[in-house]
């Protein structure tokens, strides 16, 4: 059971089973309830959809998965019982923007919102109710399983004990890893340059309103943003997008259909915008980005800029924290005081998630030192300047308790907040009426929603 709620709140075929019903119709076989809890039913499509999703994504599907994803099911529905009971607060505005979001990225995985509706075999709008329960159930059984762990903390003694259980031949490996963060300056183009992408895109748009030329055939040939340039600079937008740069997105919505923007500037450069289409909170445009080239002059100025930061830094004279807050204009970093985080979302990197130029800095680069500035393109073509800061570097090595100890007490944490659950779930299964079709009574992992089972625990 332990297992169970370990991947409870991960598991992802629920979510997106509407979509993978219409993904593979042909896959379905006919509908059946396979499961009841309290008022909540499973049925046999829920299952197969799931396992359906979990192969699109790339999930490893064990030999039991469908026992595993209807246990799985039947505990959310438990837990989602429990939160109606309390009546925890999960509002339609919570998962309208999870939704939401799950929509953009399955329309930035297929290409456009045409090709998502033609893979699912539905409008947006139908995927967007097709997903309301499920999310909702999500949601729900999150925040209940949060309630129940709120109050579980972890001592020092504990994550030891756990630590010690583990079979030294189980003990993770870990490469070497680096605690990176790194002051960033785009220097400003000179005015003669802004002035000329502006004039490219006032001829651009000059093309497209005569009919010369489509606003997809310049973009496809002219727009230096790598996103969108296969597509012909194609979005397909949501009016409250927290991801988008505001005015961009502001921009999507002030035009008419058909409307080809005059040139606008954004941080990432300068645009034209067309609108294409807009239903609601819902837009889709096409745009063109040019970004003005800065010189080898601006360049060299923002280096010796920058090397009187560097020279603050060596003498103590500011922090770097503090230097990143007043030297750097990268959004990305600014609130993370300059460090770079990895894919997890933790600060600890390898040596395969950083770019090249960035592991040449770090050659010949100490723990505890600042490089000299140095020239470099991001990922979007713009040209800038950095400081890099080589906080820490770990050798590879076994786990252990001494350089892993944050990692260890996590998954201590976990594993005690599991057995609070277990022990919670095993008090509240026998409140709620239970129904298991006879095909999976003899899997393992229904023994215990088994009527006969639940009642030897009164």
């Amino acid at each position: 059971m332990k297992k169970y709620f370990l991947l409870l709140i991960s598991l992802c075929g629920l979510i997106g089973s509407s979509f993978a019903q219409n993904s593979h119709p042909k896959g379905i076989v006919a509908d059946k309830i396979l499961a009841v809890v309290g008022d909540k039913i499973i049925l046999r499509s829920d299952i197969e959809n799931s396992l359906i999703d979990m192969q699109r994504q790339g999930v490893e599907i064990p030999e039991n998965a469908r026992c595993q994803v209807l246990d799985q099911a039947m505990g959310i529905k438990a837990l989602v019982l429990q939160a109606e009971k309390d009546s925890l607060p999960v509002t339609d505005e919570e998962v309208e923007t999870i939704i939401d979001n799950r929509i953009r990225s399955f329309i930035q995985q297929f290409g456009s919102k045409d090709e998502l509706e033609k893979v699912a075999g539905k409008s947006i709008y139908q995927l967007k109710e097709d997903f309301k329960e499920p999310i909702r159930d999500q949601e729900l059984a999150k925040a209940m399983r949060n309630k129940v762990v709120e109050n579980v903390r972890i001592t020092p003694n504990e994550v030891s004990v756990f630590f010690n259980k583990i079979p030294k031949d189980s003990l993770f490996f870990y490469e070497s890893e680096l605690e990176i963060s790194q002051i960033v300056a785009y220097p400003k183009a000179h005015r003669d340059a802004e002035e000329y992408c502006v004039q490219q895109l006032k001829e651009f748009k000059e093309q497209i309103e005569s009919g010369k030329k489509t606003f997809q055939s310049v973009a496809s040939i002219y727009t230096q943003d790598p996103g969108s340039k296969e597509t012909g600079g194609y979005y397909e937008v949501n009016r409250y997008s927290k991801e988008l740069d505001p005015v961009w997105l502001g921009k999507a919505f002030t035009l008419k259909e058909g409307q080809v923007s005059n040139p606008f500037k954004t941080r990432f450069g300068y645009h034209i915008m067309q609108l294409i289409s807009r239903n609601g909170d819902d837009a889709a445009v096409r745009h063109i980005l040019l970004i003005p080239q800065v010189t080898s002059i601006e360049i060299k100025a923002e280096i010796e800029r920058l090397d009187s930061v560097r020279a603050n830094l060596i003498s103590g004279t500011i922090d770097f924290g503090a230097a990143v807050n007043k030297y750097s204009n990268d959004d990305e970093h600014k609130f993370t005081a300059g460090r770079i985080l990895g894919r997890d979302g933790s600060g600890n990197l390898t040596i395969d998630q950083l770019d090249k130029d960035m592991v040449l800095m770090l050659k010949d680069l100490k723990v505890g030192q600042y490089s000299h500035p140095t020239e470099f393109t991001d990922e979007r073509g713009k040209k800038g300047v950095r400081i890099v800061y080589l906080k820490s570097k770990s050798e590879p090595h076994r786990e252990n308790l001494k350089d892993d100890y944050d990692r260890i007490a996590q998954r201590a944490l976990e594993e005690k907040k599991n057995d609070v659950l277990e022990q919670w779930f095993r008090k509240k299964v026998v409140t709620y009426h239970l129904m298991v079709d006879d095909e999976f009574k003899g899997c393992i992992e229904m023994k215990k929603w088994l009527p006969e089972n639940t009642a030897s625990r009164n």
